[in-house]
Formats: structure tokens, sequence, C-alpha cells
């Protein structure tokens, strides 16, 4: 992955990464939305945007918002694989707990040179997802499908394993640590409720595992695979 010329701000790369992230699905990212993950002003994001575009990194939509440029999503997965990485280290090797590792590696993505974070890697013997099971971008700039259905999409009956879950709120990583909801567990969904309100009835571990009612909300922050042909 190339290198952009002059080295980017620390707050473009956070637009980077945000406008990444509301985007990797094929969607494109408006203002307001931008404005929001970043809590910023949308009259900020407006300029930002602006100074993006001008250096090639992401291009407007008509009447959609906007995408990143090719050059932008390997910018973007830079930025990404220095802080999957960074929180990686931060877990297997210091002794971080998986809900105190986010913001320290918020911090550190822009300080860490890509060489000390090849460096992590290596040492980790190149991991292939961070502690919430979110895929880690290669040097080359690839990675994994992340187009995954969350708890909250599954109809009933269906047999599962928690794919990876949203990492920034400590007190829900906590939680779902509490209640086993981590990658890799199976579970299966005993009942989801019509009433978008109501909670979803899952197994832990599959049929005859322990019962538990997840926050429709919630769910709609775990991401889930199917365990056929596992």
């Amino acid at each position: 992955m190339s290198p952009v010329h002059p080295p980017l701000s620390r707050s473009a790369e956070d637009y980077l990464k945000a406008i990444y992230g509301l985007t990797e699905r094929g969607d494109t990212a408006s203002t307001s939305a931008i404005a929001e993950v970043l809590a910023v002003q949308p009259a900020s994001v407006t300029g930002m945007i602006k100074r993006l575009a001008d250096a090639k990194l992401l291009e407007h939509v008509p009447y959609r918002g906007v995408r990143l440029t090719e050059l932008g999503v390997r910018e973007a997965l830079k930025v990404l694989r220095r802080h999957r990485v960074i929180e990686t280290y931060l877990c297997e090797r210091l002794g971080y707990t998986w809900d105190d590792v986010h913001e320290e590696a918020e911090r550190l993505e822009h300080a860490a040179s890509d060489r000390l974070v090849e460096h992590m890697a290596d040492a980790l013997h190149f991991p292939s997802h961070d502690p919430h099971g979110a895929p880690i971008p290669t040097s080359s700039g690839e990675i994994e499908a992340t187009d995954f259905l969350t708890l909250a999409d599954v109809a009933p009956g269906v047999e599962l394993r928690v794919r990876a879950v949203q990492d920034e709120d400590p007190g829900e990583l906590r939680s779902l640590e509490a209640t086993g909801l981590t990658p890799g567990t199976r579970l299966l969904v005993e009942s989801s409720q019509g009433d978008p309100r109501g909670g979803i009835v899952v197994q832990l571990g599959g049929p005859g595992g322990t019962r538990l009612t997840v926050d429709r909300e919630l769910a709609g922050r775990i991401f889930v695979v199917s365990t056929d042909g596992l």
C-alpha cells in the first residue's frame, strides 16, 4: 500500500476510517452519518470532505453522499490494520482486556509507524482477526469480506456462530463476555419476537444450552455466521 504525500493528518485518517466503515458494504456515506460517527458538526465534515476529494481520496455520488476512491480505500485499510494489530498486541502481549483496548488503539494508531506495526504483527505470527473478531487487513491491502448478518436478522431455529462484535462500548463488551456472547461462541436462535423492541432468545452452545434473552438493539451489533459446514 503506497503512502500518500504529504502524510495524512490524524483527522484525515479518522475520516477515512469512518467513511470506510459506513461504506464497506457498498453504501455511500452522508454528511450527517459521518458527523454522527465522528461526533463533529456537519460543517466540519463538509470542509474535510472537500480536502479529501481534492486529494483524490474520495468522490461524490450525486444525491447520495460520498465514497472512497481506490486510493482512499487503501489508506483507510492502512489505518484499520494499525488499529487492529495494536488491539491484538495489547491483548495478547500486554495483558489488556478486550473491553479496554479500543480507545488505547485509537490513540496509538496515529503515532505508530507502519514498520512498528509490522514488527507487532510478526511477533503475533500475523493474526487474521482482532480480539473482537474483526478481520485485520493484510499489509498488501486485502481484507476478508464482512457482509455478515447480525443476530437481529436471523429467524428462529437457526444455529449460528458469533463472528464479531462491535468494539466501541467497554460496558457492552464486558456484558457480552459475562454472558458468553464472544467470537466463536455457538448458539441457537430459539425465538425472535416480532416486536422490534423485544428481545431475542438464544441457547448458548447450541440446542439444550443456557437460554439467554438478548436485547434487539444489542443483537444488531453482534455479527454471526451459519454453522453449516463447520
